[in-house]
């Protein structure tokens, strides 16, 4: 039987919620929980999906407020993948952000089929560049 899966647009996490959710799909930065929660809510969008009180996914966006937006997060606990969540929480930003002209987002290659799947194109002319601190 399916989980019953419900949508969210909100900031409010607790940090064991985000810690248990990014450390699930083996992402470092769920080794700071506190500075997860302060994120959150610095985030200009955050769509989260729950089955009844447990946090399963989430997708993080900023903005700029009229034309771009960036896909920032957008992770589904393991358990939960491969049931069209992570396309919903992606459907939802672009429901969101329709009037934007743009909405981009950096994924690891593994990941590039999903978003292509959802509708996004990779650019061979364009590639993402980081500093950073984290391994994922």
């Amino acid at each position: 039987m399916r989980p019953e899966i419900k949508y969210k647009n909100t900031h409010k996490f607790s940090k064991k919620e985000l810690e248990v959710l990014f450390l699930s799909v083996g992402w470092s930065s769920g080794e700071f929980p506190e500075k997860l929660v302060i994120a959150m809510k610095n985030y200009d969008t955050v769509f989260s999906a729950w089955n009844g009180d447990e946090l399963v996914g989430l997708v993080c966006v900023m903005d700029d407020g009229i034309m771009n937006a960036y896909i920032h997060y957008l992770l589904v606990k393991p358990d939960y993948q491969l049931k069209g969540i992570g396309k919903k929480l992606i459907e939802k930003v672009k429901t969101y952000y329709d009037d934007y002209l743009r909405i981009a987002v950096i994924c690891e290659n593994k990941n590039v089929k999903f978003y292509e799947y959802c509708g996004f194109e990779k650019h061979e002319e364009k590639s993402p560049l980081f500093i950073t601190d984290l391994e994922n």
